[in-house]
């Protein structure tokens, strides 16, 4: 039985709630809501981030498809540690609230640049225009 469609399936779908979680903290973080810094919201934000890397982690395996192999997989995962760098910023280590939003934004952009990239397996994602 070939299981990478539902691991695709599953990859998606935790990337679909990553990007929408971080969305809504960050608003949630702007607001100043007591709800940010909820314990149960960081544990189902990490369980489903496992998820999502578990899922990755697979699906490269089954595929062979492997980072600094196959470029678009590479920028992906370079993409990613650009999105948990920022994203620590933006929700930890962020001084003010304006280099928290800034960071934030970034973070965001890059979550779309990822996306792009995965779609179009390519490495430029949507700068392939941009970028020769």
């Amino acid at each position: 039985m070939n299981s990478y469609p539902l691991l695709k399936q599953v990859h998606l779908t935790c990337a679909f709630i990553s990007i929408g979680g971080f969305l809504i903290r960050g608003l949630l973080m702007v607001r100043a809501s007591p709800w940010f810094r909820k314990r149960s919201l960081r544990l189902m934000v990490d369980a489903n981030d496992s998820l999502l890397l578990a899922a990755a982690v697979v699906m490269v395996v089954l595929s062979d498809q492997y980072p600094f192999v196959v470029p678009w997989v590479t920028a992906k995962v370079m993409g990613l540690l650009a999105y948990v760098g920022l994203g620590l910023v933006a929700f930890r280590f962020g001084p003010t609230l304006s280099i928290r939003l800034t960071a934030w934004g970034a973070a965001l952009v890059v979550a779309g640049y990822i996306v792009s990239v995965a779609i179009l397996k390519d490495p430029r994602g949507f700068l392939t225009g941009v970028i020769p």
